[in-house]
């Protein structure tokens, strides 16, 4: 039997507070693709940024092999002398510099002390072609969409000719057919001998691209499947990443009649002055309480920019149109005016957006309600802790203190503390952006349950998803947009997939 390409024997990674790791070993036979799955905060990150020298050799215990000899990285760049190279879910490219100077960013080819852009751009032609992006290399990296741009950074991969590329939920921020076109890429890879390790929290993708599967809980190995051998489908995986069997996804909900309308849109239109364009076009739409009403739509349908517009218009689009919340007009100047009237709502992007990561857990969840925990202008620190441990009991957030740095939290904890962020501010109205966007099946059906009690005490939910299954399990309705527009509206009941796609791509 052919030795792995990479070992990884009695992995221990400690942070204050928290073992991340805890003896984890970990092999990988050359030209595989390898799925690593786990729950949030399992330690898979962990992991591969010990593997990929972030966390620099000494920072940890345990040995590491590649192609059998001992490694000691401490840093990226020597992983990266050694044939590692990792993409991250947040891509690291410069918007402003053309797709050929970001594959060649740190490892300019040159002429004597110039860099030669000639060379640069032929040789960056080649890599494009291997992984099947036929763009211009002078083109700026923020011309491109979010899919291309992945394909940049794994042409950056290529380009020093790498081993073993770890792409860590390279398709979270990815529409369906361009997550199907990474994973053709990750395979077509694999027959050019690149050995893969990919991590990703949509099980589907791991079922079909996987040869082998290891499954991390709580800082551990828990099993290593042979998806040609062993069974290997979605419940074993959830019951390996969780403990337990979940037998349904998508928690059932009593149905209960809907009470009063609490959200109304009448002809909503909004103009970018940054695209020099129309996003929104007379959008009608309407929530009751008691209801999680699914927004679907592939990316750039214009649901982001809806969310953003009816809740105080952040982003300054020259809006006109209709807003009623609670049967009563309303123009909100700004996302402050909004919360006044009852609205709430948690962005897609909970890092760059929704949380400050660098302060703790107490401070975030407080943050957008300060007023109900203030005595004559000072910030009563007894009724914050209160409050914050609250819904850290509520929510289950995993964390040490609530005095934990939010940026050590997992993305399902993050989640969860943004969650708490708006809660707290005690809404009639929910505007969820991506609620379970790259966080595991485990923190999901937390997500979901706590979806379905909200409602059931009368809050009204506007589910914008990506995720179809998402969408068709738990809304109560359904609008689907397309270039900007309510292209259809269905009850869940009579919706399926193939006929919200149909409408998604209508226009």
């Amino acid at each position: 039997m052919e030795k792995p390409i990479l070992e990884m024997k009695s992995i221990t990674k400690e942070f204050p507070g928290v073992k991340a790791l805890d003896d984890v070993t970990f092999s990988v036979r050359k030209g595989e693709i390898h799925c690593l799955v786990g729950e949030n905060g399992a330690g898979k990150s962990t992991l591969m940024k010990v593997l990929s020298g972030v966390h620099p050799y000494g920072s940890y215990s345990g040995d590491i092999f590649v192609e059998g000899e001992l490694q000691k990285f401490n840093s990226i760049r020597e992983s990266e002398n050694a044939g590692i190279a990792i993409i991250y879910q947040e891509l690291a490219l410069i918007p402003e510099l053309s797709v050929y100077e970001n594959i060649f960013l740190g490892n300019e080819l040159t002429n004597g002390i110039v860099i030669d852009s000639n060379e640069s751009i032929k040789q960056a032609v080649e890599i494009l072609k291997k992984v099947g992006l036929d763009v211009n290399p002078l083109t700026k990296i923020k011309d491109l969409g979010v899919g291309k741009q992945q394909l940049v950074e794994i042409a950056k991969a290529l380009k020093k000719e790498v081993k073993i590329l770890i792409l860590d939920e390279p398709t979270a921020a990815l529409n369906e057919t361009d997550s199907d076109n990474l994973l053709h890429l990750i395979q077509g890879l694999k027959d050019q001998g690149v050995t893969c390790i990919l991590i990703s929290h949509k099980l589907r993708e791991v079922l079909a691209i996987a040869d082998t599967v290891t499954v991390l809980r709580d800082g551990k190995t828990v099993v290593t499947l042979d998806a040609h051998k062993d069974v290997v489908n979605e419940p074993i995986l959830i019951k390996h990443m969780v403990g337990r069997s979940i037998d349904n996804v998508y928690p059932k909900r009593e149905k209960k009649p809907f009470g009063k309308e609490t959200l109304r849109l009448e002809k909503w239109c909004a103009y970018s002055y940054a695209l020099g364009r129309d996003i929104l076009k007379e959008i009608n739409l309407n929530v009751h309480a008691g209801e999680i009403v699914g927004i679907a739509g592939l990316m750039g349908s214009g649901r982001t920019e809806l969310a953003k517009s009816i809740f105080g218009n952040p982003d300054h689009f020259r809006v006109s149109g209709k807003v009623f919340i609670d049967g009563v007009e309303q123009k909100f100047r700004d996302p402050a005016d909004a919360i006044k009237a009852s609205l709430a709502y948690v962005t897609e992007d909970r890092k760059g957006n929704g949380l400050i990561l660098i302060d703790d857990v107490r401070h975030n969840i407080t943050l957008a309600n300060l007023k109900e925990i203030t005595e004559g202008g000072v910030i009563n620190e007894n009724e914050e802790i209160l409050v914050a441990n609250q819904y850290r009991t509520q929510l289950g957030i995993k964390t040490p203190s609530i005095e934990q740095k939010v940026r050590n939290l997992s993305g399902g904890n993050q989640q969860k503390v943004s969650l708490g962020k708006w809660l707290f501010v005690h809404p009639g109205v929910l505007i969820l952006d991506e609620p379970t966007r790259g966080i595991d099946v485990g923190a999901k059906y937390e997500i979901y349950t706590l979806m379905n009690s909200l409602v059931d005490q009368g809050m009204s939910i506007l589910m914008i998803s990506s995720e179809l299954p998402e969408i068709l399990g738990m809304s109560d309705r359904i609008y689907v947009m397309s270039a900007g527009r309510i292209n259809g509206e269905m009850p869940a009941e009579d919706a399926t997939q193939e006929a919200i796609m149909e409408l998604a791509v209508d226009y």
